[in-house]
C-alpha cells in the first residue's frame, strides 16, 4: 500500500504540505549540499525525507526509521525571537519522541564529514 499524504505527513494541513513542496524547490545551498549527501540512503542506509511536514512544523530532514530530525540553520536563527521559537519547536518535537540534531549552514558547508559522522552516530544509538 502506498502511503497517502494523510498517513505520511502526520496531521499536516494541505497548506503545510504545499509549503513543504515549495521549500524543497527553494533549498538553501547548505540544505542542497546536505541533501546530496543524505539522499538515496547514502549514509549507512538511512532513509531521509527532505522538508517533511509534521503537525504544524516542517522538518528540514527526517529519518523515519530512527525518528531523527536534522535541522540546518542560517544566520537568522541567531536572532533572539527566532532562537526562542526554534527552542520551543525543538522541545515539542523531542517531547513527541523524535531525536533532534541542529547544525549551522557553515558547519554543513565547511565541515560536512563531521556533520555526517554525527548524524551516522545516531544510527548506532
Amino acid at each position: 500500500m502506498v502511503p497517502t499524504a494523510r498517513h505520511r505527513y502526520r496531521h499536516a494541513t494541505p497548506e503545510l504540505v504545499a509549503r513543504a513542496r515549495e521549500l524543497r524547490r527553494e533549498g538553501t545551498p547548505a540544505e542542497r549540499v546536505l541533501w546530496e549527501a543524505l539522499r538515496g540512503r547514502q549514509l549507512q542506509g538511512m532513509r531521509f525525507w527532505r522538508q517533511h511536514p509534521v503537525e504544524t512544523f516542517i522538518l528540514d530532514f527526517y529519518c523515519p526509521q530512527h525518528k531523527l530530525v536534522v535541522e540546518v540553520d542560517g544566520g537568522i536563527h541567531t536572532e533572539p525571537a527566532v532562537r526562542e521559537r526554534d527552542e520551543e519547536r525543538q522541545r515539542w518535537i523531542e517531547a513527541h519522541g523524535y531525536e533532534f540534531l541542529r547544525f549551522t549552514n557553515e558547519e554543513v558547508l565547511h565541515e560536512l564529514p563531521r556533520v555526517l559522522a554525527h548524524i551516522a552516530a545516531k544510527r548506532e544509538e
